[in-house]
């Protein structure tokens, strides 16, 4: 009788360990998921600023280095693997899309171009859906994180080397604020 009591046991215990294990690799697939969301809409934006750039050239003739600045800034966000990274480049890049918003301010031609107009809603909507993702992303990791840190699946997050991820955040004050993209 004890032999069949412990062979439940066992077997429950098995069970549980296989529904802990396959919860965590559920989450990890999460996790993995929201960030490409993020790669998708990035790359979105990234695709934008050529074309912003291109348009604000032809009058922005006196602010090379603003256009500079911007290029540079996209190129290293699109080099740059690993979430704290990734985070990084996009408050360079998202400070240099400021400076290039604030410059063009000044020439109320490029302000009324159409072309540049188009181009500031669309980039607008695709900050509005890379903000989405990385909330979505962080909240996906703030359940993974806090699955493989709970008694009993942190036993089996060791065992099977699940690792805490990164969120993605945003760490200088000044850049938690959207970027103004209305002329």
């Amino acid at each position: 009788m004890a032999g069949w009591i412990a062979l439940i046991v066992l077997v429950v215990l098995v069970f549980a360990a296989i529904g802990i294990f396959n919860t965590l690799v559920v989450l990890r697939k999460r996790c993995e998921s929201a960030w490409a969301q993020i790669d998708v809409q990035l790359k979105r934006r990234y695709d934008l600023i050529p074309n912003l750039v291109e348009t604000a050239k032809g009058y922005l003739k006196h602010e090379r280095e603003v256009l500079e600045n911007v290029t540079k800034a996209r190129q290293q966000a699109i080099d740059v693997s690993g979430v704290k990274a990734q985070a990084q480049a996009e408050n360079m890049l998202t400070g240099a899309l400021r400076s290039l918003f604030a410059v063009a301010e000044s020439y109320p031609d490029l302000k009324a171009n159409q072309n540049m107009l188009a181009l500031q809603e669309e980039l607008a909507s695709t900050e509005n859906k890379i903000s989405f993702s990385r909330q979505h992303y962080n909240e996906t990791v703030r359940d993974y994180n806090t699955r493989i840190e709970t008694i009993p699946s942190n036993i089996f997050a060791s065992l099977f080397g699940f690792k805490p991820r990164d969120f993605f955040e945003i760490e200088i004050e000044a850049e938690k604020q959207p970027p103004k993209v209305s002329f």
